[in-house]
């Protein structure tokens, strides 16, 4: 079941990246930077937030504390990325981070303990962690990449109107096991 939890986790984490990436491919350059109002955050603000959270958790992830001391979380609200391909490189950076540290886990590493801010957790837990918090954060990607596209939004998933064309098509086809594909996104 270890390894397997570990594929899934993969498989999850690939899935929020693609949902991420396939949003600020659809944004327009300055809209990356758009707030809606001074107390919300742009889609640059959420990107650096979550490569400053990914950096500091995954970065010697079972040895040290994943609230590193270098990492400063409040400048991680304050906006010094200008360009796309600045943002692109703190958004691979920080995942690059993520799936280098779950690549190296084994199964015996997961009832291991680890600690972040001090409180322990198994490194199972801290997964789950994760796994809960950016998608949180990639989904407030999407829905500000929704309002700043209007009608030239993209859908990631199955459009409006199409379920029953999309579920007809799915059910015709013989069952199967689902490898990570854009068609898992739906």
């Amino acid at each position: 079941m270890s390894t397997d939890y570990l594929e899934s986790v993969k498989k999850q984490f690939l899935y929020y990246k693609l949902l991420g990436e396939k949003t600020m491919a659809q944004v327009p350059d300055d809209a990356l930077f758009w707030q809606y109002n001074s107390e919300s955050n742009s889609i640059a603000l959420i990107v650096k937030h979550l490569w400053g959270n990914m950096l500091s958790r995954w970065t010697d992830f079972l040895t040290t504390d994943g609230e590193k001391e270098w990492r400063n979380r409040d400048a991680e609200f304050e906006n010094d990325i200008s360009t796309r391909d600045e943002l692109l490189a703190r958004w691979n950076a920080g995942w690059t981070c993520l799936f280098a540290s779950i690549d190296s886990l084994t199964d015996e590493d997961l009832q291991k303990e680890i600690f972040i801010r001090n409180m322990g957790h198994s490194v199972l837990e801290a997964i789950n962690r994760q796994l809960a918090h950016y998608p949180y954060h990639v989904g407030q990607i999407v829905f500000i990449g929704k309002m700043v596209c209007g009608e030239k939004w993209h859908s990631l998933s199955i459009p409006r109107g199409n379920s029953v064309d999309y579920n007809s098509d799915k059910f015709a086809q013989p069952k199967r096991k689902e490898h990570f594909t854009d068609e898992f996104m739906r």
